[in-house]
């Protein structure tokens, strides 16, 4: 098996794992419990949380725990916009975003909210002279993601807080860094909310994050028992939050080292690929070399990939989470509907081995020849 769709998501790390499962076992007790199976589990989480907080340099305080990236940011967007639409109800968001950002732009819009969405460049940055026209006094939000999924193109956001905050000191900023936290290094402090989840990085599936900076408020779109989580109430799932702890940790060390030997894989495919005419490399400059998107001319992203799936090779069509769909992102930068309509996505991942690249490259080269009808010999 060859996986290169690391971006969708991660297996879980044998270190993680064993911290879930010793974690399951000897500390099952409830956090939010007085006696003291409560407490020895409460201070295992509290331990778990000023890891992650020490990583980030951010207070424990301002870490929340949720089920994943996706409640993260329906945390985040709705729980801003209910506490400020006395002060307006103007959001601003990119044409680069995950679907759960749209999605719930789409229902603020359904509830009285204004959207608007700021240009991208040729390179899929923001557009800074387009979002300096968009803020506005009643602009109380922003959101943009810190790597796009598709494409990986990263974004600037210090420079991009910089512009939102001298244009209006009490918009909001907010940054979904799914695909950006194990991969490249982050500053919590360039945003005001943030968010990740633990299966992109090599932890379980059901646990994220949601950074809050302790300057701002956010209403809770949940409410229930338990106050140890506020925002998130119920039962802490302490074995989830421990071994997240531990994937964080993990996957934030040696980042440098990894990417450039990320980037020697991401070139060779590169290099292979775009000898083709009917292949388009959906790269920028700015665009990280964990995730590569490819056009294929005239051929059916879908099928290409279930073509691949034969040799037990596995790749995305756009994100997981918009499989089959134009694809958005690419359509931003390169304005091509064509272009946008058939993309796969290959991730990349320091668990990648050379090996299997050349396996990939080899396959998919087969693949394409016989789906696109090309001389074999060429």
């Amino acid at each position: 098996m060859i996986y290169l769709d690391y971006s969708a998501t991660t297996p879980v790390g044998f270190e993680v794992l064993d911290t879930y499962n010793r974690t399951s076992k000897d500390f099952f007790g409830n956090p939010n419990s007085l006696h003291e199976l409560g407490v020895k589990a409460k201070n295992l989480m509290n331990s778990a949380t000023k890891q992650i907080a020490e990583i980030f340099n951010v207070q424990d305080s301002e870490i929340t725990y949720t089920s994943g990236a996706t409640q993260s940011n329906n945390l985040a967007l709705l729980g801003v916009a209910l506490q400020n639409y006395k002060k307006g109800k103007h959001i601003i968001v990119s044409k680069l975003e995950h679907p759960s950002i749209y999605a719930i732009c789409d229902y603020l819009a359904s509830i009285g909210y204004e959207i608007s969405y700021v240009k991208n460049d040729n390179e899929g940055l923001i557009d800074f002279e387009d979002l300096k026209s968009l803020i506005r006094p009643d602009t109380i939000l922003v959101s943009f993601c810190a790597v796009n999924s598709e494409t990986g193109v990263r974004q600037p956001l210090k420079m991009i807080r910089q512009i939102i905050k001298k244009e209006n000191p009490n918009t909001i900023i907010h940054s979904d860094m799914t695909q950006a936290v194990g991969k490249v290094s982050v500053n919590l402090h360039d945003v005001d909310l943030a968010t990740f989840t633990g299966h992109k990085i090599y932890g379980p599936k059901g646990i994220g994050v949601l950074y809050k900076s302790c300057s701002i408020n956010v209403i809770p779109i949940l409410y229930g028992s338990g106050k140890s989580n506020m925002l998130n109430p119920g039962t802490p799932a302490l074995p989830l939050i421990v071994s997240l702890s531990k994937a964080v940790r993990l996957a934030t060390t040696d980042l440098e080292k990894r990417e450039r030997f990320i980037e020697r894989l991401n070139l060779k495919i590169v290099d292979a690929l775009s000898k083709y005419e009917g292949i388009m490399i959906n790269k920028t400059k700015y665009s990280i070399p964990h995730i590569l998107n490819i056009s294929l001319r005239n051929i059916k992203a879908e099928t290409f990939l279930h073509a691949l799936e034969e040799y037990e090779i596995y790749v995305s069509s756009n994100t997981a989470c918009s499989s089959g769909d134009l694809s958005s992102s690419v359509l931003a930068i390169y304005d091509d509907k064509v272009r946008a309509s058939s993309t796969l996505r290959i991730s990349l991942s320091h668990l990648t081995t050379t090996d299997e690249v050349n396996k990939f490259i080899e396959y998919f080269i087969q693949v394409y020849k016989r789906l696109s009808g090309l001389n074999s010999n060429i």
